[in-house]
C-alpha cells in the first residue's frame, strides 16, 4: 500500500471528529463561567431527558463501534514495519488516545448527571419562575425579542436557542417571571431584558449521528498487502 494514500485515509477518518470536539470546547467557553464562579453543586451535570440520551448514544457508539474499528487500523499499521517511523501507527495510537479521553469524559459527565425533565408537572411559583428547563421569550431595550431554552452544559446548541443554565443569559434569567426586567452582565456590556413568558415544555435536543468519516461507518480498511507489493 503506497504510504501517501494511507496517510490519506487516516486523516479523512480523523478530522472530523477531532474538528467536533474543538468546537464542542469553542462552545463551551461562550457558554458557561469559569469554574471559580460555580457553585458548590458543580459536580452535578444537569441536564435534560434528551440531552442524557444523547451522551449515552455517544458513549455507545465510541466504545462498542468506533474503537474497535480503530483498533483494528492500527494492528493492520502495526504489522507494516517499523513503528517508530510507522506515520499510519502514530495516526492511528492517536486517534485511539483521543477516543479514550472522550470515552473517560462522558461516563464522567453520565455518572453526576442529574436529570430534570421540562414537561414535570410544577406547581406554584416553580411553575411561572425560570429554572433549569424553562423555555422563555424575553425582549432587549430595542424591543427585539427572543425565545431561549435553559439546558445543560453538554447540550447547548445556539442554533435551537439552547443555552447554558450556566452562562451569563441563562444566569440573569433564573428565577425571573414573566413581566420581571432583568440585568445581562455580557461580555459586550449591560443589558437590560424584559422577561415576557416562562413555561415548560419538551425541549428535543440534536439527536447524535455517527460522524462523516468515522471508521465504524467505513466498509473496509486498509489490509497489509502481500510481500510482492512494492509500493
Amino acid at each position: 500500500m503506497n504510504r501517501h494514500r494511507t496517510i490519506h485515509f487516516l486523516r479523512a477518518w480523523w478530522h472530523p471528529l477531532d474538528s467536533r470536539w474543538k468546537d464542542y470546547d469553542m462552545r463551551k467557553a461562550f457558554t458557561r463561567k469559569p469554574q471559580g464562579d460555580e457553585p458548590a453543586t458543580r459536580g452535578k451535570n444537569y441536564i435534560t431527558p434528551s440531552g442524557l440520551q444523547r451522551l449515552k448514544d455517544e458513549h455507545r457508539f465510541l466504545l462498542t463501534r468506533e474503537r474497535p474499528a480503530v483498533t483494528k487500523v492500527v494492528a493492520w499499521a502495526a504489522s507494516n514495519g517499523d513503528r517508530s517511523e510507522n506515520a499510519d501507527y502514530q495516526y492511528g495510537k492517536r486517534r485511539l488516545r483521543q477516543i479514550d479521553g472522550r470515552i473517560r469524559f462522558l461516563t464522567k459527565r453520565i455518572d453526576a448527571a442529574e436529570v430534570v425533565d421540562p414537561e414535570r408537572p410544577r406547581a406554584g411559583q416553580a411553575a411561572t419562575l425560570a429554572f433549569f428547563g424553562a423555555t422563555v421569550r424575553y425582549a432587549n431595550a430595542a424591543g427585539t425579542e427572543r425565545v431561549v431554552s435553559i439546558v445543560g452544559t453538554d447540550e447547548v446548541d445556539l442554533n435551537r436557542n439552547h443555552i447554558s443554565w450556566m452562562s451569563p443569559l441563562g444566569r440573569a434569567l433564573m428565577k425571573s417571571a414573566a413581566g420581571d426586567r432583568v440585568v445581562l452582565q455580557a461580555p459586550g456590556g449591560t443589558e437590560y431584558l424584559t422577561v415576557l413568558e416562562v413555561c415548560y415544555e419538551r425541549i428535543s435536543g440534536e439527536p447524535f449521528r455517527e460522524p462523516a468519516g468515522a471508521e465504524a461507518s467505513a466498509k473496509g480498511f486498509p489490509r497489509r498487502r502481500e510481500s510482492t507489493d512494492t509500493g
